[in-house]
């Protein structure tokens, strides 16, 4: 009969229950990488949660203000959203501009934007002239100024309007009709005097050159005479030095200008303080 032997003894080994510990494990790692897997990250709201963080943990500023103490808030209470994760844009005012060196921010004035659209609009209408030298048209501040050149308008010491000039002007009449405003026609002259009949000094030619223009435009252009005034400067404006002969063909023109809802204010302004202002003679008894 065969005897039994004995088997030696396993040596230690860890326990039974750690492969199970382990199986559990892993599949609780496959698990959470299945949900990360299936998850959505929004960028925008981690930032905003990160920089919530760093205020309600006391976290230093870049200012490194000593005398603002750390001060903690609920982070659940501002971020938490029970909905379901959606991209989430962060309140923020931002400036578009596509100069990155500017420093202020450009203004734009209403008056003088509507200024510039009347002198487009002037130039459309009277580009053969322009381009023929005749005219030259610009703006100041809300002001369209149409400069009328000596040259094909007046002859020299007469304020008389030739047949070329008339169908010139005729038609300016006709593009200020379009357009809105008061308008101020103005003489100027050069600094040589002149001392005739007709014109005994540079005032009263200047003033006479702005009233056929203005007369011109009202009674042919059909421009409405209440929008119309004249002024006479004679050579006190000049453009140009009056040492040359060509700044003093320059100085010698009649300016139109049509004002803009700020001047035009300021000008009825004035227009009734100086009413105002005026005193009327009493009668005395006799």
């Amino acid at each position: 009969m065969d005897e039994e032997c004995e088997c030696p003894e396993p040596p230690a080994s860890i326990p039974e229950w750690v492969m199970t510990f382990a199986d559990l494990m892993s599949l609780l790692m496959v698990f959470f990488v299945l949900l990360l897997s299936f998850s959505e990250m929004d960028v925008l709201k981690f930032k905003q949660i990160a920089g919530s963080m760093k205020v309600a943990f006391g976290v230093q500023r870049e200012d490194r203000d000593a005398m603002n103490i750390p001060m903690g808030t609920s982070i659940i209470a501002q971020e938490f959203s029970s909905a379901q994760p959606e991209p989430t844009v962060i309140n923020e005012v931002r400036q578009q501009t596509t100069d990155t060196s500017k420093q202020y921010l450009e203004i734009k004035d209403p008056a003088v934007e509507d200024a510039k659209n009347k002198e487009e609009e002037l130039e459309e209408a009277l580009k053969k002239e322009v381009a023929d030298g005749l005219l030259e048209i610009s703006t100041i501040d809300d002001q369209v100024i149409i400069r009328i050149r000596e040259k094909g308008s007046f002859a020299s010491a007469s304020a008389a309007i030739g047949p070329d000039f008339l169908k010139v002007l005729t038609k300016i009449g006709d593009a200020l009709n379009q357009v809105q405003g008061r308008i101020i026609v103005a003489g100027h002259t050069d600094d040589i005097p002149i001392e005739t009949r007709e014109f005994p000094s540079n005032w009263i030619l200047s003033a006479a050159r702005a009233a056929a223009v203005a007369y011109t435009m009202t009674d042919r252009g059909d421009i409405e005479p209440a929008r119309v005034e004249i002024r006479a400067y004679a050579d006190n404006r000049p453009l140009e030095p009056n040492n040359l002969p060509e700044g003093r063909a320059s100085n010698r023109r009649v300016e139109i200008i049509v004002l803009g809802d700020r001047d035009a204010a300021s000008l009825l302004k004035d227009a009734i303080e100086s009413d105002t202002t005026q005193v009327t003679p009493t009668r005395s008894r006799p």
